[in-house]
């Protein structure tokens, strides 16, 4: 086969003919579900850079459509490069670590990179807000640390104050902040 043949142009028609197969689906699960613009969201396991992210993600919706808890949904923010690229937002639904990290190794685009193992995965990290936390007015509350699927490796109890975040342990997959009974929210996760 010729350097010619493999060129750009061949790469870009075939890009562009399964982005014409795939957008009828991704039309499809955009009137489905969707996160709200204007909220912070995060990117499924295995993201790569944002700024490549928006690029390169077909909107075909393969990791929305595996997901088991339904955590990863379209996002319109319209007029921007992430309009209808898939999150995550850790208020509705959040990311469970399942076996096999079937999102990762859904994706046809490359913008999700296959994971094996949850410690690979670096979605963000959650901040704990300790004057919106129960703890801090002497409750004995724990939902953050008994709801982690990582549990101590990434957040736990501290004697009588809030709860405390491993930067090492802590993937940023929202489950903290999605069982974190205040409001607003005492954990939240910050992408990274």
């Amino acid at each position: 086969m010729s350097a010619e043949s493999t060129g750009p142009g061949r790469r870009q028609f075939f890009r562009d003919a399964l982005k014409g197969v795939v957008r009828p689906l991704a039309a499809f699960l955009e009137d489905k579900v969707e996160v709200p613009p204007g909220r912070p969201f995060l990117r499924a396991p295995g993201a790569i850079e944002e700024s490549k992210f928006c690029d390169t993600c077909y909107r075909c919706g393969a990791c929305v459509e595996v997901c088991p808890t339904g955590a990863i949904a379209f996002r319109p923010v319209p007029g921007h490069p992430g309009d209808g690229t898939p999150g995550i937002d850790p208020d509705v639904a959040a990311c469970v670590l399942c076996d096999g990290l079937q999102c990762t190794h859904a994706c046809p685009s490359g913008a999700l990179k296959p994971l094996k193992r949850s410690y690979e995965i670096t979605m963000g990290l959650a901040v704990v807000r300790a004057s919106y936390c129960a703890r801090s007015r002497g409750e004995d509350c724990a939902l953050c640390v008994d709801k982690c699927p990582l549990g101590a490796a990434a957040i736990r109890l501290t004697d009588g104050g809030p709860p405390r975040v491993s930067p090492s342990g802590c993937v940023g997959c929202g489950v903290c902040q999605l069982y974190c009974p205040t409001q607003p929210k005492a954990v939240v996760v910050e992408a990274v």
